[in-house]
């Protein structure tokens, strides 16, 4: 194609500090951009504001990427004492990016919290901290890093297509996962613990696969390949 896919990558607004500044910045790991780019797409950083939905229209793809927890309350749980504070705008706009890409058709990649996001969005809940269920912190083994564990994919899913297996060993950092799923999304891959590490929609038209763990702190390119591929499609589809 003549101009790479428009890749948008939901990104977080907080305080930061560099070189002599502390200011509040949106920002967002390179890694996500970096993995966008390498595939062939081109990456844009989307902040969290209620607008952020218009651009849709100019998408070819859009990636949710990791961070902090989405607040129970919008889930309709109480809130655990492990659960990390809550980021209405965050939450809002990216619920709202969530809601109007599927219906939209738009390929869609959610990472980490953007499963959760994913899963929401759609009616689902979440397990607000991990260790509490599976007994161990192996999800999340370091404070600011990641650890490395199994997954087991289902055979049939898009996911093991995408993968090119049925099992990987991936880059891990949550403490929180997948509950009941929202409506239309089925379970594609498990950690040994039974932890969902992976969801896709159970009768798909369109791209969304969405994983638990962090492909973009990996080595394996593919799932970054598999959404410029689909986001290369979708623009190209004359009824948009």
């Amino acid at each position: 194609m003549s101009t790479p896919p428009v890749i948008g990558i939901s990104a977080y607004s907080q305080q930061a500090r560099w070189g002599s500044w502390d200011l509040p910045t949106v920002l967002l790991p390179s890694r996500y951009t970096d993995m966008v780019a390498a595939a062939g797409g081109l990456p844009v950083l989307l902040p969290p504001l209620p607008v952020v939905s218009d651009v849709l229209g100019r998408l070819d793809g859009l990636v949710l990427s990791g961070g902090g927890d989405i607040d129970p309350a919008v889930y309709g749980a109480e809130r655990d004492p492990h659960c990390g504070p809550a980021n209405p705008d965050r939450d809002d706009a990216e619920l709202t990016l969530a809601r109007l890409a599927l219906d939209a058709g738009l390929p869609v990649l959610g990472i980490c919290r953007g499963l959760q996001v994913i899963n929401v969005a759609l009616g689902g809940t979440l397990i607000q901290h991990l260790p509490d269920v599976v007994g161990h912190d192996g999800h999340s083994p370091v404070p600011a890093g990641y650890g490395i564990h199994k997954v087991s994919v289902a055979s049939g899913a898009q996911l093991a297509r995408l993968l090119g297996r049925t099992e990987a060993a991936v880059p891990t950092h949550h403490h929180q996962a997948a509950d009941r799923l929202g409506d239309g999304l089925i379970p594609t891959a498990w950690a040994d613990d039974d932890t969902v590490e992976a969801i896709e929609l159970a009768e798909p038209e369109s791209f969304m696969v969405a994983v638990q763990w962090h492909p973009e702190a990996g080595d394996d390119p593919s799932l970054f390949d598999a959404l410029i591929a689909a986001a290369g499609t979708y623009r190209r589809d004359p009824g948009r």
